[in-house]
């Protein structure tokens, strides 16, 4: 295990692949840890110098108190990836993670080789819903929430197919501090990022699960059209944490994608 002090913050993170690959750093959604990329970055760790960390309070970073915002997560980032010395990253993110991927590119322009946006959309859309859910944790705590959680993370066949994965998926949500997770619920319900998206020049993949109720592809569709260099791919078979589902099927898409671009060699 690695750890880094970052804006006064313990922060744990991981790193695989040859460090003179291209780097990509993976931020995880909320509810959850750096292991929900495990199948992405098994596919992608022979080629590429794969980072993946924990968000601060998730995982094993620390839990400041709540509320967070997107600029918060955004400078951890930034100062995680300042500690390693890397200087162009791809950044990619999935759910709260991709609005960290969105905002990390508007602000580092030219810094940020390219960005990978999984399952999110630019604007939370629904800020009542978040507030409903911060009210929700500290009335209940967190595994009430946890049941209703999974439900949006998977297609409706995963339950059924993968019944061990799913209770284990539903531990992580349920052991995530309410702090930590409230404090992230407060970001995704301030945070508004359509007015930015069409500045950001970086070259951008859109992915999004065909059963993402929470960014589903008609409005991940939209956010890549606004977008000056995006692609979009609709993920078959997936609900919100594609990553999970399909993770043959994002990482084949993230190589073709950075296959695609000029310098990633």
């Amino acid at each position: 295990m690695s750890f880094a002090t970052i804006n006064g913050l313990t922060i744990h993170y991981r790193v695989d692949g040859p460090a003179d690959g291209l780097p990509i750093v993976f931020a995880n959604s909320l509810g959850s840890d750096h292991r929900i990329w495990d199948g992405v970055v098994a596919n992608l760790a022979g080629d590429f110098c794969c980072i993946r960390y924990d968000k601060r309070g998730h995982g094993l970073s620390d839990c400041p108190p709540a509320p967070y915002s997107i600029q918060d997560h955004t400078d951890d980032l930034g100062g995680l990836l300042n500690q390693l010395d890397i200087e162009r990253p791809v950044v990619a993110g999935i759910s709260i993670g991709g609005k960290i991927a969105l905002n990390f590119a508007a602000n580092n322009p030219d810094t940020t080789r390219a960005i990978i946006v999984c399952d999110t959309t630019p604007g939370s859309g629904q800020s009542g819903r978040w507030q409903e859910r911060i009210d929700a944790v500290n009335l209940q705590g967190m595994a009430t929430l946890a049941n209703t959680a999974l439900e949006r993370w998977f297609a409706p066949s995963f339950r059924e197919r993968e019944p061990a994965a799913w209770h284990g998926y539903r531990n992580m949500v349920a052991r995530v501090p309410p702090e930590g997770y409230i404090g992230s619920c407060a970001a995704l319900r301030d945070c508004d990022l359509s007015g930015v998206i069409g500045q950001i020049e970086a070259p951008a993949l859109v992915l999004t699960g065909s059963f993402d109720q929470s960014a589903p592809p008609e409005q991940a569709q939209a956010m890549a059209n606004a977008m000056p260099n995006a692609s979009f791919v609709e993920i078959p078979d997936a609900g919100h944490l594609s990553c999970i589902e399909q993770p043959d099927i994002v990482a084949s898409k993230i190589r073709e994608f950075l296959e695609g671009i000029a310098d990633a060699r």
